[in-house]
């Protein structure tokens, strides 16, 4: 898997690559076909009234489909976090859809077969 991070308004530092390369490889114990993630983390606003409101978004290309997921918090771990939970669910998502679409095909061959 490829992971790129780029950073918006904020510094990256070594920890917060780490941090974020740890998060998006443990989501290929749930998908091993992933194949790229872009992943961007920053500052949504530089002139905000209750503080800074990090943001973490992640481009995950799986094959034949792309996820995308956006989440703000006030902590940018947390947003790390929340993304990364996020994308768990979706992953099950679509692998729960692959699996009833393939199903639905061997259904529909064993009929014609027997």
């Amino acid at each position: 898997m490829i992971i790129t991070i780029h950073g918006t308004g904020i510094e990256l530092t070594a920890a917060i690559k780490q941090y974020v390369e740890e998060k998006i490889l443990g989501l290929a114990k749930f998908y091993t076909n992933i194949t790229q993630a872009r992943v961007d983390v920053g500052v949504t606003t530089r002139h905000h009234n209750k503080g800074k409101i990090y943001y973490a978004e992640v481009n995950l290309h799986l094959p034949r489909k792309m996820l995308r997921v956006v989440k703000e918090e006030t902590d940018l771990y947390k947003a790390i976090d929340s993304v990364k939970d996020h994308l768990k669910l979706e992953i099950e998502k679509t692998k729960e859809k692959r699996r009833a679409k393939d199903k639905k095909i061997l259904r529909s061959k064993k009929e014609y077969q027997g």
